[in-house]
């Protein structure tokens, strides 16, 4: 992956990240694990796109990828969250 590709992965699961907390607000970690964990689900999503045969093409494929990834991670994080 090339530094600019590197970076929109950021910046889009970033925005995915604040789009899957927002989808899943009982599950949400706040805003900035979210991000986090949006960043870390573009990889996800884009791993399993890639896997299925869909190529996640231009930025709203790659949005749609990565808001995917990040709220399966959210869900499967979720699931391991204590309640206080």
């Amino acid at each position: 992956m090339e530094g600019i590709g590197l970076i929109m992965t950021l910046v889009i699961g970033g925005i995915a990240g604040w789009l899957a907390g927002n989808i899943l607000k009982g599950r949400s970690f706040g805003l900035l694990v979210n991000i986090v964990l949006g960043i870390v689900g573009a990889f996800i999503g884009n791993y399993a796109f890639g896997l299925v045969g869909i190529a996640a093409a231009g930025l709203i494929g790659q949005l749609v990828a990565a808001t995917i990834g990040a709220l399966i991670l959210l869900f499967v994080v979720g699931l391991f969250k204590k309640d206080a």
